[in-house]
């Protein structure tokens, strides 16, 4: 009896450990998509829900009334030009890119901040070549088809990215990434255009068919 009972706690000492990582490994194989997400930081196939939210409007520059300029009837100083890109960092995390992208935890897009003043984007006649006509948004996935930053295209839909953004687009695969378009709510007359693949993104503009 002593040595049956034995036995039993024996089995049970080696059987109840191995239920528990059998229990734990299908509970993080039946986890939803997006808590999955973590695990893919950027890119990777992640296609984000929906576009970015509108920033939130920027603060007015302050500057001196004329009647308290030093000197009178002086020439006002140029506007200063446009920073470079690489004043800026987009690396908010160690592995993630150094240019804009979409954080697939949370599909946060980092680096579409700057408002609707952003002289980077400004253009005086927006719309020019009319709207896309194709699906936008998370839904529609399309695979380039060749071309460059200045004229690529799929489906017989034509784009140029910003030229702002022309050092973001250094490894994309122009005949064979695919990317999702989605609305740009701060800049009349862009899109921004998703690389599945990367996870970063950059201002195009439609160029008709």
């Amino acid at each position: 009896m002593k040595k049956l009972i034995g036995l039993l706690g024996v089995t049970l000492m080696f059987s109840i450990p191995a239920l528990a990582r059998q229990g734990r490994g299908q509970e993080k194989r039946g986890q939803p998509q997006a808590q999955r997400g973590g695990e893919r930081g950027v890119g990777n196939g992640h296609i984000p829900a929906r576009g970015p939210m509108a920033a939130r409007p920027q603060a007015p520059v302050r500057t001196l009334p004329q009647t308290q300029s030093p000197i009178r009837n002086a020439t006002p100083p140029s506007k200063p030009a446009p920073q470079a890109n690489q004043t800026r960092s987009f690396r908010d995390q160690p592995t993630h890119p150094e240019a804009p992208h979409v954080h697939a935890e949370n599909d946060a897009w980092i680096g579409h901040d700057s408002g609707r003043n952003d002289p980077h984007f400004h253009l005086d006649r927006p719309w020019q070549h009319g709207r896309f006509p194709g699906a936008i948004g998370a839904n529609h996935v399309f695979r380039l088809h060749g071309g460059n930053r200045d004229r690529f295209g799929f489906d017989g839909f034509f784009f140029q990215v910003a030229p702002y953004d022309y050092d973001f687009v250094d490894g994309w695969l122009w005949d064979s990434d695919d990317i999702v378009i989605y609305p740009d709510p701060d800049h009349d007359g862009w899109y921004l255009a998703y690389n599945t693949r990367l996870g970063t993104y950059v201002h195009v503009m439609y160029l008709g068919m």
